[in-house]
């Protein structure tokens, strides 16, 4: 049974010199995350850092003025989920805008050439570019940029993976996460490095007189940008969120991309109200879902075109893509708490499971639902292909776990039983053979068991305090949505409260709407909560978390409570 601990956010200084129109609800919720005054909010685009302090810079805008100048053939190799397929099409957009004439991209397939600037990647390429300019891959293609460089191909990596022991021959490499780089911010996503290394590249273009007609508007990249970011869940630390902001308000403005605009109008979601929440819950999954059952291609060439028809039948096909990885996805959890009620998973604080029938591309969601439910690290696996005995698995982690390092540590212990792994501190990937899979479940539970306590398997709720119950309006409620940008590491407010069940019904065969009575007084609420019913009524008074959201039905507009946790009092 999880033990889960309430724990409000506490500001460490009060807010001071807001202007009277923002809600001291909000000006308190802002202080709670670090940012006491209106300055840590003013997300303008001249706040941010500059890209001079990216190391490698120099060497990379070299490489490209360059190829531009000499009409050399780029190909951009993107990674296949969104960072990657963003990062894509703001790279292959980008370069095209300041002028270079060849450029090509390829995403690789992940059952066909694996991960990253792989040798089979390298050898796919027909005819041989002159430069490959990698996107949110890279720092770990050690034989994939030998291979390239073998056939005569320079390299320009971009990344923000964290390196292994070992960094690739690459021409030039730029990453924030490189050992001793001096840039501030260490969260940039994949595609954000893309934009700065393209931002880079316009300054020197113009300290070169290469602009006699004016120089190209790269801000018109930014929906892309803050697509690739929110949906990768790097943490939003202020450079992140200046990207973040600018990217929705060229959203709202009407003013994205034509494959932005259709994924948009797919979801439901509309342009005018976009937030960061919706890139991550509504966009984002749309375009992974290609990359993990099928081919990132196609998402690719949806946010590449810029005609309106063909992106939405696009859109349409990521769409159907997508319905077809949540139910395989429903299906895979399902057996995944099966198997956590054995005997042998009960007692695991690292867990790995491994089912013959299990999709590779979908293992990664399956270990984030199991890592909420247990909250304990997971690791989901599943057959890397028909033509080997490899398997394919996906880390998810929990706070005070670093999974990559975790990893690392197996590896040093037991040479050979881990193929290849990466990632970050909070989820990795990894290939080892099948009949390793037992011998690999017992280390990773040792090692999970070595670095976590009691303390760190206590799942925590974090919450906003109280808000008055007077404090629920729709004009709050907007005022939320549209503070932030929200995201990770900077996290949507929730709210704690004691209510009253007035009502409830069942929503579908897996949700809940309830009627909810503040104990405080007032009208009841509107409130829903996904994917938690089972058949158990709720209970009649209830201690709540929840966010406080705008319900958009048929072009109404009322507030909503978002229920993300209940329990009984």
């Amino acid at each position: 049974m999880i033990t889960r601990v309430w724990r409000q956010r506490i500001a460490t200084a009060a807010p001071s010199g807001w202007p009277a129109h923002i809600h001291p609800v909000i000006q308190r919720i802002y202080a709670a995350r670090g940012v006491s005054t209106p300055d840590g909010a003013e997300h303008r685009l001249a706040r941010l850092l500059s890209p001079s302090l990216l190391g490698g810079m120099d060497r990379a805008v070299a490489v490209l003025m360059d190829a531009i100048a000499s009409d050399k053939r780029i190909v951009v190799a993107g990674d296949y989920d969104c960072d990657g397929a963003t990062g894509t099409a703001v790279a292959v957009r980008g370069l095209h805008l300041l002028g270079a004439k060849h450029v090509a991209h390829v995403v690789p397939n992940r059952f066909v050439h694996g991960y990253g600037l792989s040798e089979a990647l390298v050898e796919s390429l027909q005819p041989s570019p002159d430069l490959i300019v990698t996107v949110d891959n890279g720092v770990a293609s050690v034989a994939g940029v030998a291979a390239a460089r073998a056939r005569g191909i320079g390299v320009l990596i971009t990344d923000h993976h964290l390196p292994g022991d070992t960094l690739p021959d690459a021409d030039a490499m730029v990453n924030p996460n490189l050992d001793g780089d001096g840039f501030p911010s260490k969260a940039l996503a994949g595609v954000g490095v893309m934009f700065y290394l393209l931002l880079a590249l316009r300054a020197s273009m113009r300290d070169a007189g290469r602009f006699p007609n004016g120089e190209p508007d790269l801000s018109a990249l930014l929906d892309l940008v803050a697509l690739g970011t929110v949906a990768d869940l790097v943490p939003l630390d202020f450079n992140n969120r200046v990207l973040v902001e600018a990217g929705l308000k060229r959203m709202r403005a009407g003013k994205a991309c034509a494959g932005v605009t259709a994924l948009i109008e797919a979801s439901g979601r509309s342009l005018s109200t976009i937030a960061a929440t919706d890139l991550a819950f509504a966009i984002g999954p749309r375009l992974n879902a290609a990359g993990r059952l099928e081919d990132m291609s196609l998402g690719v060439a949806c946010l590449l075109t810029d005609d309106v028809g063909i992106a939405r039948r696009y859109a349409e096909q990521l769409s159907a893509i997508n319905q077809e990885r949540r139910e395989m996805q429903a299906g895979m959890v399902d057996e995944a708490e099966r198997m956590v009620s054995l005997a042998k998973h009960v007692d695991a604080v690292g867990v790995a499971l491994f089912d013959e029938g299990w999709h590779p591309g979908i293992v990664g969601l399956v270990a984030s639902k199991l890592k909420e439910k247990l909250h304990r690290p997971v690791l989901a696996f599943a057959p890397a292909g028909d033509d080997t005995d490899e398997l394919r698995g996906s880390a998810r982690s929990i706070p005070g776990f670093h999974i990559r390092d975790a990893l690392a540590e197996i590896d040093a212990k037991h040479p050979g039983l881990i193929l290849r792994f990466g990632g970050h501190a909070m989820a990795a990937g990894l290939s080892m053979q099948a009949r390793d899979f037992e011998r690999f479940a017992a280390a990773f539970d040792a090692i999970a068991r070595k670095h976590l306590d009691d303390d760190h398997l206590q799942a925590l709720v974090h919450t906003d305090g109280e808000l008055d119950y007077r404090d629920h309006t729709l004009d709050l409620a907007k005022q939320l949505r549209h503070a932030g940008p929200w995201g990770q590491a900077f996290p949507p407010p929730v709210f704690e409260a004691r209510f009253e069940c007035a009502s409830w019904k069942p929503m579908g065969s897996r949700h809940l709407r309830l009627q909810l009575r503040h104990t405080q007084g007032g009208a009841p609420l509107d409130a829903v909560m996904f994917n938690c019913y089972d058949g158990t009524p709720p209970p009649a008074r209830m201690r709540v978390a929840y966010e406080l959201s705008v319900n958009d039905w048929q072009g109404r507009e009322s507030v909503r409570l978002l229920v993300t946790h209940l329990e009984a009092i």
